[in-house]
C-alpha cells in the first residue's frame, strides 16, 4: 500500500485546519476591542463595589 496519497491527504487537511484556526484568530482579534473595554468596566465596578462593601476605617483614639 502507498502512503503518498494519504500523505497528501493529510498536508490539505492540515492546511485546511491552519487557515480556519487563522481566520478564528483574526475574529477574535477583531472583537477584542470591545471585550477590552468591557473587562475594564467590569473590574470598575467590581473595585467600587468592594469599596461600598468594605467598613470605613474606624477613627484613633489619641
Amino acid at each position: 500500500m502507498n502512503p503518498e496519497p494519504y500523505l497528501a491527504h493529510h498536508h490539505l487537511h492540515a492546511a485546511d485546519l491552519r487557515a480556519e484556526a487563522d481566520a478564528h484568530r483574526l475574529a477574535l482579534a477583531a472583537k477584542r476591542p470591545q471585550r477590552d473595554l468591557r473587562t475594564r468596566v467590569g473590574w470598575t465596578l467590581v473595585e467600587v463595589g468592594l469599596r461600598l462593601a468594605s467598613a470605613p476605617p474606624k477613627p484613633q483614639l489619641a
